[in-house]
């Protein structure tokens, strides 16, 4: 067992406050991803884990024992870092033995370790070999087979395929993401690519100017993003985001989008009642948005601006109001710059959002308001 809970962690720099009263708990052998930019605390936190940067205040517990002040070497943890962090002057083989040769294991278990951990990262017959012979996907390699070597029950990841070329991560992605479900290891994994971290974790849990936004599996993330910041990071394209503006009528609300009128999700309605006359972010993905060829019912005609040819799909730049979105097609679909097409907003996968404060509104959003 190896579940990990952090509880109200805060880091200062000065007066920059780098981790913003964070709480998270992550579960046994659960692969839960850090995502956010540069600079949001995801690294910051995930050190504080290792214990590389002690919490201003806050708690850390790994199987509910508290690690929150203890040395690294008593956390039983291992870690990825991004540059590798492997030793030039040792041989493969002795850069995977690294750790097991720190907490003094035996010569027969250090063999048996580092040749277990090299098959599965297939470098079995590289270990009498020097890091400078090698190719950085191999470098990447022998960091994790180090990591794994010593068999502990919590791995720490930190950015280890950002210095890979894209082929290479696409690669070196799936490999890791099958060896880890093998190893079932807790494992918190820092990363900036959100494709990669869609790809990868179990959940994902996005950062910003060191708070914690989300935490969700990455098609509820996707699909049902809590605020602006989430919708607009996750996704390539980015969820679209529109201005409505919410009417109601004959008890009935609207929302209309410059000379277009929808109808928001039944479920909606309630949560929509504060909001009548107001304006708010109407969100919907690329792939969502139904494009027609000639006009039809509950369709708009809009001027496409620009496509966008990606092999799998076409992206065109639209015009709708004041708003520029992007919308996907296929391959096939019959459309060049300057033409028109016509777009069908299904109100089913339509995200609405306060305009003030870049929250979702949901259900649950109307019943706080009304306990407010």
């Amino acid at each position: 067992m190896a579940e990990i809970i952090i509880e109200n962690a805060v880091k200062r720099f000065g007066k920059f406050v780098a981790i913003d009263n964070v709480s998270l708990t992550i579960h046994d052998q659960e692969f839960v991803v850090l995502l956010g930019p540069s600079g949001c605390g995801k690294t910051t936190l995930l050190r504080a884990v290792a214990g590389l940067g002690m919490l201003d205040s806050g708690r850390i517990t790994i199987d509910g024992k508290d690690i929150t002040y203890l040395p690294p070497r008593e956390r039983n943890i291992s870690m990825v870092f991004q540059n590798y962090a492997i030793f030039p002057h040792m041989k493969v083989f002795d850069n995977i033995a690294f750790g097991l040769k720190m907490r003094k294991a035996s010569k027969a278990e250090t063999d048996d370790r580092v040749m277990n951990a090299a098959k599965l990262l297939h470098i079995e017959g590289m270990l009498d070999r020097y890091p400078s012979q090698m190719s950085g996907g191999q470098r990447q390699r022998i960091a994790v087979a180090r990591a794994i070597a010593v068999n502990t029950t919590v791995l720490l990841m930190d950015e280890p395929l950002s210095n890979l070329d894209a082929l290479l991560r696409l690669e070196m992605r799936a490999e890791l993401k099958s060896l880890l479900s093998k190893l079932g290891v807790t494992t918190i994994y820092v990363t900036h690519d959100q494709i990669e971290a869609m790809s990868m974790g179990d959940r994902i849990a996005v950062m910003r100017s060191g708070k914690l936004l989300q935490v969700d599996s990455p098609m509820q993330l996707y699909d049902q993003p809590a605020n602006l910041f989430v919708g607009s990071f996750i996704g390539n394209p980015p969820m679209n985001f529109m201005t409505g503006q919410v009417q109601y009528a004959n008890g009935k609300p609207t929302i209309r989008l410059g000379d277009f009128a929808l109808d928001p999700p039944v479920d909606l309605h309630a949560a929509l009642r504060p909001y009548d006359g107001k304006v708010i972010d109407v969100g919907i993905r690329a792939e969502n948005i139904e494009t027609l060829s000639e006009s039809a019912p509950n369709a708009l005609p809009v001027t496409v601006q620009v496509v966008e040819p990606l092999g799998s799909q076409n992206l065109l730049t639209v015009k709708l109001g004041g708003d520029t979105i992007k919308v996907s097609t296929h391959p096939d679909f019959p459309v060049s710059a300057g033409g028109t097409v016509w777009l069908r907003i299904p109100p089913a996968k339509i995200r609405l959002l306060d305009r003030d404060s870049g929250d979702s509104i949901t259900t649950a959003s109307a019943t706080e308001k009304q306990l407010a």
